[in-house]
């Protein structure tokens, strides 16, 4: 692991009057720099060649203007809100020491997404990614399934709810969704639901000679009870330096072709089914709300969750992250089972299109503008290095 000591050296190095707020160019990309740009921070993205168009010209800043960083602009002085594009073969080609040096050059506070950790090897960002990051960068790597002390250990050492977890097929004896890895895209999972053994190993001989997921991917599949209910993605942003935990947001996930299936009616699902099967690849988001005697619930587990990040993985948890699951209704109760995390800032920029952060500042922010927020209160009291790793 890169050491604190370095990184702080690397802060200290950097002018605060000229701060740059940096993403990987995709994700949460456009959101991040949205609230950057708001609070006068100038930005950079990192692109991959033939995947640049969307900030190199269609959100691109334009015209170019000096701002003051750390204070709100207006508006409507600028269009965009990409100002500097590093062009890279492939993403992760960041760790190269000249492109790292041109992020530094920028004073470049980075926001990590789930693309950085996608398409950039763990380790290099662990251990040789000098610029400093927003968030806990050691924490990241916890979202795999097959990794040590992952998120199912997180979750169950806090204490919250989460499905049951099958070891191994023969042990179903429920509705089940299995995730495993596609075999063509590692990141991407090709969930399947089933109720027995039986259908377990029709319907993974059937993905494996599709040619959809492998041997090898299914020996790391995870094996999950369904949890039947009202999805909610519960989208947190806890503050370091006011040591409070806010709720930024909650939505729920649009998938194709699932979606596209659930549109239909019942008769027409079932003549459809003989020629598809549903996937649930994720493709966008939509907002949802929770009725407030839900909320204190939804609290409950995020500081439960904050708690042992401290402990598990000091600091722990830096900034926005995501518990993901469904609300339940079970012998006349409402229960939230999770069963998905977030280390990081989520890619749906439409929280802010529900109430809950708009209850503590007037008006609904959105995850951009809270981490700039975050950024500018730390400049402000001296303490840039709290919430950086």
């Amino acid at each position: 692991m890169i050491s604190r000591q370095r990184i702080i050296e690397t802060i200290k190095a950097y002018d605060p009057k000229n701060i740059t707020i940096g993403v990987l160019g995709g994700h949460s990309a456009l959101d991040v720099c949205h609230g950057a740009k708001k609070y006068g921070f100038r930005t950079v993205a990192v692109c991959q060649k033939g995947r640049e168009k969307t900030y190199e010209k269609y959100f691109r800043s334009r015209p170019d203007i000096d701002v003051v960083p750390g204070q709100l602009q207006p508006w409507h002085s600028t269009k965009g809100v990409i100002d500097e594009i590093i062009t890279v073969d492939k993403f992760a080609d960041i760790v190269k020491p000249e492109v790292q040096q041109q992020l530094r050059d920028l004073n470049t506070i980075f926001v990590h997404n789930r693309y950085f950790w996608v398409y950039c090897d763990f380790n290099q960002i662990e251990n040789n990614f000098n610029v400093p990051i927003f968030g806990t960068r050691e924490m990241v790597k916890l979202e795999e399934r097959h990794v040590e002390n992952n998120q199912y250990f997180l979750l169950e050492q806090a204490g919250i709810r989460i499905p049951k977890i099958f070891a191994v097929p023969e042990e179903i004896d429920r509705l089940v969704i299995v995730k495993v890895s596609e075999a063509l895209r590692g990141y991407e999972r090709a969930f399947f639901i089933v109720a027995n053994p039986d259908q377990y190993k029709k319907k993974a001989q059937e993905l494996i000679d599709a040619g959809m997921v492998s041997v090898e991917g299914l020996e790391k599949a995870v094996i999950e009870e369904f949890a039947v209910g009202a999805q909610i993605n519960l989208n947190f942003f806890y503050s370091l330096v006011d040591d409070e935990l806010e709720l930024m947001g909650t939505d729920m996930r649009r998938q194709t072709n699932l979606d596209g299936i659930l549109r239909l009616t019942a008769p027409q699902q079932m003549e459809l089914l003989k020629h598809m099967d549903p996937k649930m690849i994720e493709t966008g988001h939509v907002a949802v709300t929770m009725k407030e005697s839900l909320l204190e619930k939804a609290f409950e587990i995020g500081e439960k969750f904050v708690e042992l990040t401290k402990r598990e993985v000091p600091p722990g948890i830096i900034g926005p992250f995501a518990l993901q699951g469904a609300v339940t209704a079970e012998e006349g109760k409402e229960e939230i089972v999770i069963f998905d995390v977030s280390l990081r800032v989520p890619g749906s920029p439409g929280t802010r299109f529900t109430p809950y952060s708009g209850y503590l500042y007037g008006d609904s922010i959105s995850y951009g503008e809270r981490i700039a927020m975050e950024v500018q209160t730390a400049l402000k009291a001296g303490k840039l290095e709290m919430i950086v790793t």
